[in-house]
Parts: C-alpha cells; sequence; structure tokens
C-alpha cells in the first residue's frame, strides 16, 4: 500500500495543493488553534447571552393550536424554559409554497427530547391562520407543537423568522433572547457539516479558493424540483417536502390552498 504520491504532477488544478499526511496534520494542527479561539470566543458570548436584561410579558396571550386558543403560558408545558421558532407563512399559499429557509430550521428541529431532559420546552410559532397550518403540519410529518400567532403582538407575535427565548417565573414570563438571520443557523446541523466539507455550503458569499465550483444564492439548494434540481417555480418546493410519501408536483399542486 502506497501514500499519497505528492509530486507536483498530482496537484489538481483550481484545488488545494496535493500533501503527505503529516503535511496535511501540521497545517490541520496549525487550524485547529485558531479553531479553539472561536469555541472560546463562542462560551463568552453565551455567557454574556445569559445575563442579558429580561422584558415581562402578559403570559395569558392567546395563541391557537390543535385544541383552539390557550395562553401562551401553556407552551412551557410545565418547564421553567421555553423555545420558539418563529416560521414565516404565506397565507393561501399549497404547502410546496412555504418558505424553504424556515422549513429547513423547523426540519432540524423535529424532536425536543434533549432540551425537554434539560428543562426546556419547543414550539414553533407562526402567523398563518390555524386551519392552513394545521394541514401543512400533518403534510411535513411535524411532531412539535405549532401554534398561530396571528393578531398577537410582539414579543410572543410580531416579525417571523426567529429563534427566541422565555423564561416563566410561577405566572410571570419573560423574554430573554431572539435572534435571526444566520443567527437561526445554530439549530441547522446541515449547515455545520457542510462548512466542514471541501465545496462548503455552495452559496456564492463563502470565500473559496481560486477556481472552486461556484455556489449559488443562500437557501438555493433548499428548494428543488422533483429530479432534485435547485430552482423556483410552480413545480418546486423546500427540499424536506420531496421525502413526504406521495409528493408529486401533479398530486399536490394549489390541493391544500385556503382562501378565506
Amino acid at each position: 500500500m502506497t501514500t499519497t504520491p505528492n509530486e507536483p504532477t498530482t496537484a489538481l488544478p483550481g484545488r488545494p495543493p496535493v500533501v503527505d499526511l503529516a503535511t496535511w496534520q501540521a497545517a490541520r494542527d496549525e487550524l485547529l488553534v485558531r479553531e479553539k479561539a472561536h469555541t472560546r470566543e463562542g462560551d463568552a458570548l453565551a455567557a454574556a447571552r445569559r445575563r442579558l436584561p429580561m422584558v415581562e410579558l402578559d403570559g395569558t396571550v392567546e395563541v391557537v393550536g390543535p385544541d383552539g386558543p390557550v395562553p401562551f403560558l401553556d407552551l412551557f408545558q410545565g418547564r421553567d424554559e421555553l423555545v420558539v421558532y418563529k416560521h414565516m407563512w404565506y397565507d393561501g399559499a399549497p404547502h410546496q409554497g412555504q418558505c424553504e429557509g424556515c422549513t429547513t430550521t423547523a426540519w432540524h428541529l423535529k424532536d425536543a427530547a434533549y432540551l425537554n431532559a434539560r428543562g426546556v420546552s419547543f414550539a414553533v410559532l407562526t402567523t398563518g391562520r390555524w386551519d392552513e397550518v394545521a394541514s401543512y403540519v400533518a403534510f411535513m410529518g411535524y411532531t412539535q407543537p405549532w401554534y398561530s400567532v396571528r393578531g398577537v403582538d410582539v414579543p410572543v407575535g410580531g416579525d417571523m423568522g426567529y429563534l427566541t427565548c422565555f423564561l416563566r417565573e410561577g405566572d410571570r414570563v419573560f423574554l430573554t433572547y431572539s435572534t435571526t438571520g444566520r443567527g437561526n443557523e445554530r439549530v441547522n446541523g446541515s449547515m455545520g457539516l457542510l462548512d466542514m466539507t471541501p465545496y462548503g455550503r455552495g452559496e456564492a458569499w463563502e470565500d473559496n479558493p481560486q477556481d472552486w465550483p461556484q455556489g449559488g444564492s443562500p437557501c438555493w439548494s433548499w428548494r428543488s424540483d422533483a429530479e432534485g434540481n435547485a430552482t423556483w417555480g410552480p413545480t418546486s418546493r423546500p427540499v424536506p417536502q420531496w421525502t413526504r410519501p406521495g409528493a408529486t408536483p401533479v398530486e399536490t399542486l394549489g390541493r391544500h390552498s385556503h382562501h378565506h
């Protein structure tokens, strides 16, 4: 068995240099120093996050779920902490027309068992009408609690696309933290793994080696047609929806849309 050749003739155009294992390990160890510094800074940011001031809110404000209107306090399920994801919603859209970015986030949060084990509950909130939301949740096979916050004021309602944390002290409820945009990536394990791969996420903003495969816009690869081609259009949908039983463009286009 031979080691990887490292003569210049084995170099790949537009790729990092090909080296022996020891040379690779030295470069890897050098990068590890920076990675450890990044981890420690993340720990320091988390510590500062835990020390943010809190905002008290009315825990009796009602949100709508499978059992009708319930007080926001119910979402804690008796626990002291609650994390919610605020899922964007397009009224009247068929299931495949919902937000590919929010679908990606929600798909990575299908099970909160490990959160629950630490005394944290989880729920998805959205501004959609409950009948539309319930149909979508069933189609996607989501098992997490979903609630409509249509017409509810911030911080329970308001703008969608956020991860938001709340603390309960008896019947008192407090907003402690909220983030959006790339802050939502924390729950998306696929993003973290893609960041470790040679080609990365395949997004245009990434700093890649010269002649590396060119990426597209964020979320481009999260929405595809039946053949898996990244695209937007009447037959495209957020990628996880293709994993649903019987999910074909002909069967589902417009079928589940509701107009009021």
